[in-house]
């Protein structure tokens, strides 16, 4: 395993060259809680804002004066937004259900989306945005905090360099106290809390980020069975939807436990991997625990930040629209793989629902 390490760490300081041509990005919708990072990217120069959509005049009030904005980026109407600015990309900020809203309006007019996890909140919106990003060739990613992890991409290259042998067990634990406990503002509390604008509750807060991961470890591959159980421990708090969800992935040869909750003592997004030969924890973004034998001691490494473009989403989203990079069909944040986890958390919600196993069938 050592060998492994070493190559890793020092890919670490091999500085690939991207240029620093902006690309055009509008922003559409304001609700979504994780739209504060695309205005705090002040050591970036890879992307320029040319509009800005949102119905809610309160809402672009707030954000044109927490980031001192100019008034002429604000549009209330997207489409006019998008032949006014005729931005190369789009990155989307609302509700969940707004997703495939947002590619049929893009799609046509050849420009690429980014859109916040997951991709849709049925495998029927998921279908329909497949089908327009490949009518129209358009890219459509899928941005999940836990694609610019070191920590998962060291377990990534040790697992593809054998050094894991056959994965067995993965456990991907993530989720916080609640929403509403965390403090998350009104317009995003009250997408989270809507079984249709969200697609569910923690389940899909946060099973998108277990189904994620464990399709990209094992390349694509779906499970042959889902198990899901949730429940309303805090029913006075979120009445509609979840607040804890366990899902159960069974594969051919491995299974994937994710323990998706607004009920943690503290925030938490950590993967287990245990494979034949050794195991690696990813317990943050750069820290890493490996043991290999019983005899052994268990190793700790701390990792750099990833680097550019892979250390941003915004940055990932400008290195694809200049084809500065490729998107392959199982990376994280591509569309083949995001397709599966939409169809792994829809079997989620009828396992749950049913109080029963649902197993896959390949369409």
């Amino acid at each position: 395993m050592k060998k492994v390490c070493t190559l890793f760490l020092f890919s670490l300081f091999v500085t690939q060259s991207f240029s620093q041509e902006k690309i055009k990005l509008a922003v559409a919708g304001l609700t979504h809680g994780h739209v504060n990072w695309i205005f705090n990217r002040e050591d970036k120069n890879d992307i320029e804002i040319v509009g800005i959509y949102e119905s809610n005049k309160e809402l672009i009030k707030k954000y044109r004066d927490r980031y001192d904005l100019d008034e002429d980026l604000f549009y209330t109407d997207f489409e006019e937004m998008l032949d006014a600015v005729k931005p190369e990309a789009v990155s989307a900020f609302g509700a969940n259900n707004e997703h495939l809203k947002v590619v049929k309006a893009c799609a046509p007019r050849k420009i690429h989306v980014m859109l916040e996890k997951p991709l849709a909140t049925t495998i029927k919106d998921a279908r329909e945005i497949e089908k327009l990003a490949k009518k129209h060739s358009i890219h459509v990613l899928t941005n999940y905090e836990t694609s610019w992890y070191s920590s998962n991409q060291y377990i990534k290259d040790l697992a593809e360099a054998g050094e894991l042998g056959d994965i067995r067990k993965v456990m991907v634990n993530s989720g916080h106290q609640g929403p509403k406990e965390i403090g998350v503002s009104e317009e995003f509390l009250e997408i989270l809390v809507d079984p249709e604008k969200n697609g569910a509750g923690a389940l899909m807060d946060f099973g998108c980020y277990g189904a994620n991961l464990m399709t990209w470890l094992l390349d694509g591959e779906k499970p042959i069975s889902v198990t899901a159980v949730t429940n309303q421990n805090k029913p006075e708090i979120y009445k509609e939807v979840d607040d804890e969800a366990t899902i159960i992935l069974q594969y051919e040869k491995a299974q994937c436990v994710i323990q998706a909750s607004w009920d943690w003592t503290f925030s938490r997004k950590d993967m287990e991997v245990y494979g034949t030969k050794a195991y690696a924890i990813a317990s943050d973004a750069k820290t890493i625990k490996m043991r290999a034998s019983e005899s052994e001691i268990e190793q700790i490494l701390k990792l750099d930040t990833r680097e550019d473009p892979y250390d941003d989403p915004f940055s990932y989203l400008a290195a694809v629209v200049n084809e500065e990079i490729e998107v392959g069909d199982f990376d994280l944040y591509s569309l083949p793989l995001n397709l599966v986890v939409v169809e792994i958390l829809e079997k989620a919600k009828e396992s749950a629902r049913k109080g029963k196993t649902i197993y896959f069938k390949d369409n």
